[in-house]
C-alpha cells in the first residue's frame, strides 16, 4: 500500500511543479496584458520589430565574416555573395597575431574578476543586510554614492597603485581593479534582504556559526541572483578595454578587447577578418548567455519574493 501510494507522489511532483510555473506564467502575463487580442498583438509585434533590429547587425558581421575581402567591399553590398562563401577570414586571423593567446588571457582575466567580485560582494552585502555595526549607514551611503564615480577618473591613482605593488603587465594588475562592483553589493543586499531571518535564527539555535549560516544557508537560495550577478560580471570583464589596454604593454598579456584593434590596423581595413574576429571575440558570450539564461530570467522573477 505504502509502494503503491508513493510513486503517484513521486513521478507527478515534477508535473505539478511544471503547471504551477505554467500557471504563474499565464497569470502574469494577463495581468501585464489583459484579457483583450489587441494589447497582445501590439506587444508581440514590437518584440519582434525590436528583435529584428537587434538581431540583422549581429547577422550581417557573421554574414561578412564568411566572405571574402573583395565581396565584403564590393558594392551593392549583398547577404550572398558571388563568388560563395568561405572560411578563409577564420583561418587569417588566426594564422595572424596571438589571437588564441589573448582569448586564452580574456578567459582568465574573467574568471578571475567574476569569482572575486561574487565573493567580495556577496559578503559586503550579507554583511550589510544581516549585520549591525558602527557607521554602517554611512558606509552603505558611500558604497552606493560609489555607482556614480566614473571609472575613468580612477586610472591615474590605480595604476599608480599597480606600478607600487609591480603588478603592472600581470593577471592580478589586469583583474584586481575590476572587483569592486558597489551596484553588485547593493543588488545582492536587497536579495539578502527578502531571505527569511527565521532560517538563519534556526541554524543559530542548532549552534552555527554566521559563516556557517551564509554558506549552507544565504548562499544555496540566492543561487539564481548569483548567477545573474556572474553573468553580468564576466561579460563587463570581457568586454573591458581601457583598465587592460592602460597597465598591459607585453602583446602576450593582452586581452582579446586589446589585442585585435592592434592586429587590424595592422593590415588596414579588411571587412571580413574584422567581423571574424568579432564574431570570435563574441561567441564564449553568446555561450555563456546561452547556457545560463534560465538563472536570469529566474534571478528577475523572484527578487524581493526571500529568495522563494
Amino acid at each position: 500500500m505504502t509502494a503503491t501510494s508513493a510513486a503517484p507522489l513521486t513521478t507527478g511532483s515534477p508535473r505539478r511543479g511544471r503547471l504551477r510555473r505554467l500557471t504563474a506564467q499565464t497569470e502574469q502575463e494577463r495581468l501585464l496584458l489583459g484579457t483583450s487580442w489587441g494589447p497582445r498583438v501590439l506587444t508581440w509585434g514590437a518584440l519582434l520589430v525590436m528583435t529584428v533590429l537587434w538581431l540583422i547587425p549581429m547577422a550581417w558581421a557573421v554574414n561578412t565574416s564568411f566572405k571574402t575581402e573583395a565581396d565584403a567591399g564590393a558594392l551593392p553590398l549583398s547577404w550572398i555573395p558571388p563568388d560563395g562563401f568561405t572560411l578563409d577570414s577564420y583561418r587569417d586571423v588566426l594564422a595572424a597575431g596571438n589571437l588564441q593567446n589573448w582569448f586564452l588571457n580574456s578567459v582568465v582575466v574573467a574568471l578571475m574578476v567574476t569569482v572575486l567580485t561574487m565573493v567580495v560582494s556577496a559578503l559586503a552585502a550579507y554583511g550589510f543586510s544581516r549585520t549591525t555595526f558602527r557607521g554602517k549607514n554611512l558606509l552603505f551611503a558611500l558604497t552606493i554614492g560609489s555607482i556614480m564615480v566614473p571609472p575613468q577618473i580612477l586610472v591615474v591613482p590605480l595604476f599608480q597603485q599597480m606600478v607600487s605593488w609591480r603588478l603592472v603587465d600581470t593577471y592580478w594588475g589586469i583583474a584586481l581593479p575590476q572587483v569592486i562592483a558597489p551596484v553588485m553589493v547593493f543588488i545582492l543586499k536587497k536579495f539578502f534582504d527578502g531571505v527569511p531571518v527565521e532560517l538563519e535564527e534556526a541554524a543559530r539555535i542548532d549552534g552555527a556559526s554566521r559563516l556557517r549560516i551564509f554558506m549552507s544557508i544565504v548562499l544555496p537560495l540566492s543561487r539564481p541572483i548569483l548567477a545573474a550577478v556572474g553573468i553580468f560580471v564576466f561579460i563587463n570583464a570581457w568586454n573591458n578595454f581601457l583598465w587592460p589596454f592602460i597597465v598591459t604593454s607585453e602583446p602576450e598579456l593582452m586581452t582579446l578587447p586589446v589585442g585585435l584593434p592592434n592586429v587590424l590596423s595592422a593590415y588596414g581595413q579588411i571587412y571580413s577578418q574584422e567581423m571574424a574576429a568579432a564574431t570570435l571575440a563574441g561567441l564564449p558570450l553568446i555561450i555563456v548567455f546561452m547556457l545560463f539564461q534560465r538563472q536570469i530570467v529566474q534571478s528577475v522573477a523572484t527578487t524581493g519574493l526571500g529568495g522563494q
